[in-house]
């Protein structure tokens, strides 16, 4: 049984993924990859998927209905702040079916994590965005974000995460 949220968006309601809704997390991953253009990135299995997110629980979905259809997805883990001594709420992809943007669902999908944040008391939100996305940037700071230009994200690729683990 699946765990709803209701919203203030009539015939809209967020709900807590569950195991059957793999491959559905999957399509929305490789929409979100198409477009920023880097769907030939996309590695992930829907078994990949299944595992981690529901064997594992290296992180927890949410699923956007309208009028009760899927149209988009929120992904999303918890990290942790030294400085602020407790855990952040990490979003790793939002995402909406280009045809129902518009309609204030991602702000909604926004605000419930937040109510998710708040109720594990998390220290704040956090995620990236391209440069380029400047829709996504415009909101973003709507919403009150503000952008660390400070920081630099580095990553290490898989192979060199075995040449590291293999100097030791």
């Amino acid at each position: 049984m699946s765990t709803y949220y209701e919203t203030k968006i009539e015939g809209f309601q967020l709900r807590k993924a569950e195991e059957k809704d793999a491959g559905l997390i999957l399509e929305f991953i490789k929409k979100i990859a198409t477009y920023e253009k880097m769907l030939d990135a996309v590695v992930a299995t829907e078994e990949d998927i299944y595992d981690s997110v529901f064997v594992k629980h290296y992180c927890e979905c949410l699923i956007g209905e309208l009028d009760g259809k899927p149209v988009g997805f929120a992904l999303y883990y918890y990290s942790f702040s030294t400085f602020l001594g407790k855990s952040n709420l990490y979003v790793e992809d939002v995402f909406y079916d280009p045809e129902v943007r518009g309609k204030g669902l991602g702000k909604a999908t926004f605000a419930c994590l937040a109510k998710i944040a708040n109720e594990h008391d998390c220290g704040r939100m956090e995620w990236f965005c391209l440069d380029w996305n400047e829709p996504s940037i415009k909101f973003y700071k709507g919403l009150g974000a503000i952008p660390m230009s400070d920081w630099t994200i580095y990553r290490l690729p898989k192979p060199e995460v075995k040449k590291l683990e293999d100097s030791l």
